[in-house]
């Protein structure tokens, strides 16, 4: 038996900025109310036609990660995409990135847990390798979500929330067992699928073909909704019981932890967090003050910039926190 372990850390973001200020010229809100609901201060949106995708950004952050992990393109066993913006309905960016990248004919695997999808995504690269069945799992995760937004003042309350980018992991094997991944733990509740959804267009409920034959302008299916109280309540519930047994699983304590990477929903749902667990500004870190929520992509841009920052370091206790649509939620549990 193996641990695997993140041996190279890559991001992206768009280079357009997009200010609270800036949103508030074509929507009813404000710097100061976006801010004290959400912590938000500007985030990245890719422009139409500059040639960013959700896969040309992930590849992108998979470069610098495999570049970091000192290992060739052509050592990556298999390929793991985490996003809810895909490129297209089908096939999945999971494949694109294997041609991208000039990889050899590798497994390539998409993941459709949105704010979760990269925890999920490393629980799966962990069980691979673990099992020995790859050595060297590339994972990504990166959104889109830009293009999509009702940019309007209807749409405001989800809107000033999200942003692009993409983050990406090399995992490999580790002999020592107590270094590395320690353990993931995944769950889910369905029956709040819709409380943080987006329904159109789907071979479900309404295709493609019944929105163009519509052609209803008030139809918001096809638009992201969240009812945010509720998704807030049920959160930091779910956040504070994966850390739980996450710390649990491995005879761990909260003083135990040396850095907190938690998905970058909210700024406010992160403090509440962070005071739970009596964990200092430096215990835990944030940069959804500068990119939004960028769902799948928020936790490895956030890792990545606190390796880059010195923040983690060998031996360090790290924990990744996720929850979100689904209901999905999950933790990572990590001896640097």
């Amino acid at each position: 038996m193996y641990n695997s372990k993140i041996i190279g850390l890559g991001h992206y973001v768009p280079e357009n900025v997009v200010t609270n200020d800036d949103l508030s010229k074509v929507m009813d809100t404000n710097d100061a109310w976006i801010q004290e609901r959400t912590g938000i201060k500007e985030r990245r949106h890719v422009i139409r036609g500059d040639g960013d995708t959700t896969t040309t950004m992930g590849v992108k952050a998979a470069k610098v990660a495999i570049e970091r992990a000192g290992i060739d393109k052509d050592d990556i066993d298999f390929i793991i995409f985490a996003t809810l913006s895909p490129d297209y309905y089908f096939p999945g960016p999971g494949v694109l990135v294997q041609r991208d990248l000039g990889i050899k004919t590798v497994g390539a695997l998409d993941v459709r847990n949105q704010c979760s999808g990269f925890v999920y995504a490393l629980s799966i690269a962990d069980q691979y390798i673990k099992t020995g069945m790859y050595k060297n799992v590339l994972v990504i995760g990166s959104e889109l979500h830009s293009h999509g937004l009702d940019m309007t003042t209807r749409g405001r309350g989800v809107s000033v929330i999200f942003g692009d980018g993409a983050g990406a992991a090399v995992l490999t094997r580790e002999e020592d067992t107590t270094k590395g991944i320690l353990s993931t733990h995944l769950h889910s509740e369905g029956q709040h699928a819709e409380e943080l959804s987006l329904i159109a267009p789907g071979m479900g409920n309404r295709w493609v073909t019944d929105i163009m034959e519509d052609n209803d302008p008030n139809d918001e299916s096809y638009f992201p909704h969240m009812n945010g109280q509720f998704v807030f309540k049920n959160a930091v519930v779910r956040f504070s019981e994966v850390i739980v047994e996450g710390l649990e699983k491995n005879k761990l304590n909260a003083t135990d932890i040396d850095l907190l990477v938690p998905h970058q929903a909210n700024l406010r749902i992160s403090q509440f967090i962070q005071k739970k667990f009596q964990l200092s500004d430096d215990q835990v870190f944030n940069n959804i003050m500068k990119y939004g929520n960028t769902t799948a992509a928020s936790i490895p841009i956030a890792l990545t910039e606190a390796w880059e920052e010195g923040k983690v370091k060998s031996g360090d206790l790290v924990v990744l926190a996720a929850f979100g649509s689904g209901f999905t939620w999950g933790s990572v549990i990590i001896r640097w």
